[in-house]
């Protein structure tokens, strides 16, 4: 018997069988899916946008063929001519799902938009840009001594700002005698100094005195999310931030599904290039919009980003870094015109800049994070978590520094859990369930008062309660095992082993209900047993990482944990050391250090100093390779208890007692409970 076409839906990762023909809103909405749509379907409002997915899909074992959705028809046809679709944009209402497809939800077509939280941090920064504003008066053109115009540039420049040697491309020839005519021989000169050899070269120039700033992108590439900060090169201030989901989402959600991709279809990286490159331009011309500038007065684009980021971004196959020994195209920094980067939305003469990276597996924004909180200048042994789809791990002091990666996986992230979503309006963001009764009460994002304060549900909106995010679930678990609702092992107990009808049968599991909020229209918002394995792998991939970094310095703690990371700042240090995330240290000795790579590209933007810095401390972080250290398994392996099997977490139980019940598939009570007796033969 045939099967239904099986239907993904990145980034939320629901999926389901759907009977062929059905189209692609109706699959979302039978699903849970959030996908938007205001005209009824008609192909009018063209707010169910997706963009299907070709190829092979190792992750999620799927091969999605050319046909995999009807043909255009009239209406798409119609709309695509009036108001255009985006290339490989399809209209879900009018879209048929003809066989097995992988389809992105873009972040206009969500009903809920992600809140992607990676603000700026206020930090001093000593501004010395690469790229400057320089002022200059140039002598007029003589008969008596034949130079050309941009001679005279120069030697005013050497004259007046001591600048030795200056050349420019053809684009900016062609504009140097309009500006120094119209200028009446001034001109404002916008020089970008990067060459060792001295040279700086005119990125552009305007006629007279330009007071406006000139602006520069710090943008932090990851997996997930793209970050950006508009950032003034003169004073280093950020007048506009945002973020908007990594594209390359729809090719795999975790780093290695997207080298599989590559691998397994021709021109799958050249893919993920351009999407990847078309997202930041859009973001780059949302920023200027929104501080009311033009975007042509961004000059200068630094980025941070993992390895296989890096690598796709640049326009380099990542296949090598799906395997032994993870070999780099280049670790050292790159720089290069952002034209070479497809990004048009720039000033043409706009000039970006991507740190270095570690190691094949810890990449540049590893290296924003040292140099945004300097490690190799600490007084005491400090761990830096940089929490995310691949987490990046720094542990040092001034002695020495040592950094890793550990694949954690999106499940931080809301991403393989039940109720699960990205961090947007309406998602659970923190919980609490008292020891007693057993009863949550929770907070969502977009709004300030918790579920039991007067008030809430009208706070919430016709939205109401839709899921539950990444910092969400890692408090509701923590907070299951504070409540003894889930054991040591992480299996959650019956409502007679508990003492709460909020626990509910599934089969031989069990699971915790958060939210019912089905009467209403709305989500049952439950944490399942395999949202609670979800965790533990997470969480045990991110221990087992630090705690390698521990053995290389032959240490058995550590004396504070930084969480950065925009996912790291929504996280509660209790909560953290409850599931056993990092190693056991004082509540009060984890901070948050916010988007820590970020800042570190920020750095890097306001201060060319900064870049040699980074680049130099690059050069002495000793690298620890994770998925060829044995000892990484043990370690993993231990850590998936909740908070761990040997490790007696002393600091956190003082603080913090956990109940000890120990529950088993077939039920019982605490201590122990009944064993299941062997069917016989």
């Amino acid at each position: 018997m045939t099967q239904d076409p099986l239907v993904i839906f990145t980034p939320s990762g629901k999926r389901g069988r759907v009977p062929a023909g059905t189209t692609v809103l109706t699959a979302a909405r039978r699903l849970g899916v959030d996908l938007d749509s205001v005209c009824g379907g008609r192909g009018i409002c063209s707010k169910c946008q997706v963009s299907p997915g070709k190829g092979q899909f190792s992750k999620h074992g799927v091969t999605v063929a050319e046909d995999a959705l009807s043909e255009i028809n009239a209406v798409e046809a119609r709309y695509d001519r009036v108001r255009g679709l985006k290339p490989g944009r399809r209209l879900g209402c009018q879209a048929q799902i003809c066989s097995d497809v992988v389809l992105d939800v873009p972040p206009e077509s969500q009903v809920h938009r992600q809140v992607v939280r990676k603000n700026a941090d206020a930090r001093p920064i000593v501004m010395d840009p690469a790229t400057r504003k320089y002022f200059v008066t140039v002598p007029e053109p003589d008969m008596h001594e034949p130079k050309g115009d941009l001679e005279r540039l120069a030697e005013a420049l050497r004259g007046q700002w001591r600048i030795e040697k200056i050349d420019a491309a053809p684009p900016v020839l062609a504009k140097l005698q309009q500006a120094l005519r119209k200028g009446n021989w001034e001109v404002t000169v916008a020089l970008h100094h990067e060459a060792e050899d001295g040279v700086q070269s005119i990125i552009d120039l305007w006629p007279g005195f330009r007071a406006e700033p000139l602006w520069g992108l710090a943008i932090d590439l990851g997996s997930t999310t793209i970050a950006a900060h508009l950032t003034s090169l003169e004073d280093g201030h950020v007048e506009a931030s945002a973020g908007v989901m990594n594209p390359q989402i729809r090719f795999g959600e975790d780093l290695m599904s997207r080298v599989s991709y590559s691998m397994m279809n021709e021109g799958g990286a050249a893919e993920m290039t351009a999407a990847v490159r078309v997202a930041i331009d859009d973001l780059a011309r949302e920023l200027a919009a929104e501080a009311g500038i033009d975007a042509r007065d961004i000059v200068e684009t630094v980025f941070v980003c993992n390895p296989v980021m890096h690598h796709l971004l640049l326009g380099i196959d990542p296949v090598e870094l799906g395997q032994a020994p993870f070999a780099l195209a280049t670790s050292d920094a790159v720089a290069l015109p952002a034209r070479d980067l497809g990004l048009t939305a720039l000033n043409p003469g706009a000039q970006s800049y991507v740190l270095p990276c570690i190691a094949g597996h810890v990449g540049a924004d590893a290296a924003a994070v040292a140099l945004s909180e300097r490690p190799d200048q600490s007084d005491d042994l400090v761990l830096i978590v940089d929490v995310g789809t691949n987490a990046e791990i720094l542990l040092g002091d001034r002695a020495r520094v040592l950094a890793c990666s550990s694949p954690t996986g999106p499940a931080f992230e809301g991403a393989q859990i039940s109720s699960g979503q990205r961090a947007a309006p309406g998602a659970i963001e923190a919980i609490r369930i008292d020891p007693a009764t057993k009863a949550p009460r929770f907070r969502v994002i977009g709004c300030d008062l918790w579920s039991d304060e007067a008030g809430f549900w009208d706070a919430v909106g016709p939205g109401g309660v839709t899921g539950i995010c990444g910092s969400g679930i890692i408090e509701a678990v923590a907070e299951m095992r504070i409540a003894g609702l889930v054991d040591a092992k992480g299996l959650i107990g019956s409502a007679e082993q508990t003492g709460t009808d909020r626990m509910i049968a599934e089969g031989r599991t069990h699971a915790y209900m958060i939210h019912d909020g089905s009467q209403a229209g709305g989500p049952r918002i439950t944490v399942t047993q395999g949202d609670i394995r979800a965790i533990q792998l997470a969480k045990s991939a991110l221990y087992a990482g630090a705690r390698l970094l521990m053995d290389e310095r032959e240490v058995e703690a550590v004396d504070r944990v930084v969480l950065a990371g925009a996912f790291g700042a929504h996280i509660s240090p209790k909560h953290a050391l409850v599931l056993g995330m990092i190693p056991d240290v004082a509540v009060d000795k984890v901070t948050s250090a916010g988007n820590a790579a970020g800042t570190g590209a920020r750095i890097a933007l306001c201060s060319i100093a900064a870049r040699r810095e980074a680049e130099a401390l690059v050069r002495e972080i000793t690298k620890v390779e994770t998925a060829i250290e044995p000892r990484f398994q043990e370690h993993f392996v231990a850590a998936n208890a909740i908070p761990h099997a040997t490790a007696a977490f002393a600091g956190l139980r003082a603080a913090q007692p956990l109940p000890e019940p120990s529950f088993n598939m077939a039920g019982g009570g605490e201590g122990g409970g009944r064993r299941r007796r062997r069917a016989r033969d």
